[in-house]
């Protein structure tokens, strides 16, 4: 582009012409009347070269050059526009006005005439940038060029200098523009594809088999992109219920329906309560149904001395917070922890976090409440940031069975989970690569899982509420 570089004080200039054109300075829009906005147009298809008034008149008026009669008359046509373009930049006689719009003397024929030259620099135009963009993506790898290819076709607002009205001086720009356009989708989808993305490729295919319907190259991209999604959606696991990536934080979220002691490659989330009894025998102290039941017999194979030897020490350099008499609590565990305790348990190569987030009575009732539970899944992001090995963590509906949170529907249940997860994941980087929250078929039923994909979809990319 030209030579001339802003200096302090000056306005800031934006030239959009991918679509219909606009002028803004300082970010605000310039008003133009429609034949100012068409000479700009004009100067713009030249491209920086010169145009003469004669040949700006003819273009922009649309009117034959007549004879040496009506020269003074056309040359003060454009002179007025050129003031108005000049005005609307800052000042006709600014420093930068000038710059930009220049006036120069061409010889083309027996008299001197004067001609006007728009003088741009790359980041003055969305046309010029639109350009830089694309041309960088065709040589980039698939995530740069699909993130330039994205903010290019951002720019694109319609036809380019749509104000030419087909005359022939817009041709030859606004040929290469939009052939660039087509070009930036069609790599934007080789791009998302290559990421494996095709639910990113499907809404740019779509819109330039829409936009060209007669491109037989556009609707062939399209049907591979639905096919590619197609085979996809098979492939995804059939009981996952909610997806949401959070790429700022390098993770996502999963709801799925299903068993939690499926989740071979994930630690796990066990409930217990503030004593970590295991004790199942009769369903006295704990039920076999309970999720604590199910972690001693199908990863422990029943053997409670090995479960309890694992929880002394995990427990071992913790502070009990009290200790029951045996006449007071005659079956179970006596010694009492924090709510909110955490204990990371070996397994295999991964994890059990057995978190304490409800309190056993004497009377073998365990109770929690909402506050309760909110501090102790906040607890334990800290635990899995020490002792999680970047696994995915996999955890069931917490509170919603014997721990009796009454005051929480599991919808709320769900999205307390989900939002101190994110809050946790903010607090300690690279926390985990992904949550899944494993919800059984008979627990699924009473959610009202839409309120939760509505509060989930509200979170932006870094967790955080969309503005």
């Amino acid at each position: 582009m030209g030579a001339f570089l802003p200096g302090e004080g000056v306005p800031r200039i934006r030239v959009n012409v991918l679509g219909p054109a606009r002028l803004e300075v300082d970010g605000r829009e310039a008003p133009l009347t429609p034949l100012t906005t068409r000479l700009l147009v004009r100067l713009i298809a030249a491209e920086q070269e010169v145009v003469s008034a004669g040949r700006l008149y003819a273009d922009v008026w649309g009117a034959p050059a007549g004879g040496p009669s009506q020269a003074q008359r056309r040359r003060n046509e454009v002179q007025k526009r050129i003031r108005e373009l000049r005005r609307a930049l800052g000042s006709d006689e600014s420093d930068a006005a000038v710059g930009i719009v220049r006036t120069e003397r061409m010889f083309t024929g027996r008299v001197p005439e004067s001609g006007y030259r728009l003088i741009l620099e790359r980041d003055q135009g969305d046309f010029a940038e639109f350009e830089d963009l694309v041309g960088r993506a065709l040589h980039a790898p698939p995530a740069s060029a699909a993130e330039m290819l994205s903010r290019a076709l951002g720019l694109w607002r319609g036809s380019p200098l749509s104000e030419a009205g087909g005359a022939a001086f817009g041709g030859a720009l606004a040929g290469r523009l939009t052939g660039l356009h087509e070009t930036a989708q069609a790599e934007l989808v080789r791009s998302y594809l290559e990421l494996g993305r095709s639910d990113l490729a499907l809404p740019v295919a779509e819109r330039a088999a829409h936009e060209r319907p007669d491109d037989a190259a556009a609707q062939e991209r399209l049907a591979m992109v639905r096919e590619r999604l197609r085979a996809r959606l098979y492939e995804r696991p059939g009981d996952e219920i909610l997806r949401r990536d959070f790429p700022d934080l390098h993770t996502g979220v999963v709801v799925l329906r299903g068993d939690l002691f499926e989740q071979h490659d994930a630690n796990l989330v066990v409930g217990f309560s503030d004593t970590f009894d295991i004790a199942t025998r009769d369903d006295l102290v704990i039920s076999r149904d309970s999720v604590q039941g199910q972690l001693l017999d199908r990863l422990f194979a029943g053997d409670t001395g090995r479960l309890d030897r694992e929880l002394r020490r995990g427990l071992r350099s913790l502070e009990p917070v009290g200790r029951e008499s045996p006449g007071d609590k005659r079956y179970g565990k006596r010694v009492r922890y924090p709510v909110g305790t955490v204990v990371p348990l070996p397994l295999d190569g991964r994890r059990v976090f057995a978190v304490a987030y409800s309190t056993l009575g004497n009377d073998l009732v365990a109770r929690s409440t909402s506050e309760y539970l909110r501090s102790s899944v906040d607890r334990l992001w800290a635990s899995v940031a020490v002792h999680g090995l970047r696994k995915p963590v996999a955890m069931p509906l917490v509170g919603s069975g014997l721990a009796r949170i009454v005051e929480l529907t599991g919808e709320q249940i769900l999205m307390m989970v989900i939002d101190s997860f994110v809050q946790g994941c903010r607090r300690y980087p690279a926390l985990t690569r992904e949550l899944r929250i494993v919800v059984r078929p008979s627990e699924l039923e009473k959610i009202r899982m839409a309120e939760v994909a509505r509060f989930v979809e509200a979170l932006g990319p870094g967790g955080g509420s969309r503005v």
